[in-house]
């Protein structure tokens, strides 16, 4: 669909591995990949409320993006992150839909078009009527508990490798203690495990476990050359708690 409405447009596929229904996922995601991307069109869809009462959307970043998705919480992280909301429209427009339009698959029948149809410079408010910046649906992120020697973090995102990435930054561990080369104890559920707090897998030996931080600034759990969500048995939203080892 994209490139029959578009076809000059370069189109970028960043992933199709976000868990079904997990908007969260796809928000981190997005917002950790898209500082990395040219500036463009913007198209996610992860989409649990399909035919609902949720609002489909596109909006206008304060960077000059356009991001095309459900008002379910999905492109306003990535939005936020990057200058913020200028500019919001729902997508009401026949003449920029795929008509009819199926209930269950508005990825297809009004995201896509909607964003070629922007990618041939449509103007935003052609696609519909505006929405209020502030009526947009925001996810409420999940936010870890530090202490003055424990962390109580949660799982956001778990990758291909079975990386584990938490809610943490650098600085809620230092605030506790965590430096690296430190040993830190590591509690999933009523399991304990002890990790070598390290920059690179390779401070670590093969089969350790190690928390670092990741790619995107968050930090991270794994098994140097193993699979760390599979030995902790550990899903998106579980708790994590964290701290440095007595000596």
């Amino acid at each position: 669909m994209l490139k029959r409405i578009a076809p000059e447009a370069e189109v970028i596929d960043i992933t199709h591995g976000i868990a079904p229904q997990n908007v969260i996922q796809g928000a981190l995601v997005l917002a950790g990949t898209l500082p990395y991307m040219p500036e463009g069109v913007h198209l996610a869809v992860v989409d649990p409320g399909v035919g609902g009462t949720r609002k489909p959307i596109a909006l206008r970043g304060g960077d000059g993006r356009l991001y095309v998705g459900p008002d379910n919480g999905l492109l306003v992280v990535a939005a936020d992150r990057l200058g913020g909301v200028e500019e919001a429209v729902e997508l009401v427009e026949p003449a920029y839909r795929l008509e009819p339009v199926a209930r269950t698959f508005h990825g297809r029948d009004i995201f896509a078009p909607a964003a070629a149809h922007l990618a041939t410079g449509v103007l935003l408010g052609e696609l519909g009527p505006p929405l209020a910046v502030g009526d947009l649906v925001r996810l409420e992120l999940p936010a870890p508990d530090v202490g003055t020697r424990r962390i109580r973090a949660t799982v956001l995102h778990v990758d291909r490798f079975g990386n584990v990435q938490l809610n943490l930054r650098s600085a809620d561990l230092e605030r506790v203690g965590i430096e690296p080369g430190a040993q830190v104890e590591i509690e999933v559920g009523f399991e304990r495990y002890y990790a070598v707090a390290a920059r690179t897998f390779a401070e670590v030996r093969p089969g350790d476990i190690v928390l670092y931080e990741d790619a995107y600034w968050n930090i991270a759990l794994a098994i140097n050359q193993g699979n760390a969500a599979e030995m902790f048995g550990t899903r998106v939203g579980e708790e994590v708690r964290l701290a440095a080892a007595e000596q």
